[in-house]
């Protein structure tokens, strides 16, 4: 089955396990016991964050390291970053509103008849 970047990021568990492997490189054991999850069901993660190209493993001694291969989040990065003015857009018509609603509240405590 052919994976991708996005299939790797759609899963909760799976994003944050690449946030854990972002801070530093993590072995499959120590990684597993950061989840209330089995250990074959992380392994089930880690294989897929691998066919996807976003974790390296590899075995030193007896231990499987994990590590993240960051440069492969870029294609999920640019479709995001695709709607970023778009957002932004968004948020900044939205500021202005709550700004406008601001200086219109004074105006109408002021027309508030005093008891």
């Amino acid at each position: 089955m052919r994976r991708d970047v996005f299939q790797a990021i759609a899963d909760p568990v799976r994003r944050d396990i690449i946030q854990l492997l972002a801070e530093r490189t993590l072995t499959v054991n120590s990684v597993a016991e950061k989840f209330d999850v089995s250990r074959p069901a992380i392994s089930k993660h880690l294989k897929i964050l691998q066919e996807c190209g976003l974790v390296t493993i590899h075995k030193q001694g007896r231990e499987r390291y994990c590590q993240i291969r960051p440069k492969s989040l870029i294609p999920a990065f640019l479709w995001v970053d695709q709607y970023k003015k778009l957002w932004e857009d968004k948020l900044d018509s939205f500021e202005d509103y709550l700004m406008q609603l601001q200086t219109r509240l004074p105006d109408r405590e002021a027309q508030k008849p005093k008891r």
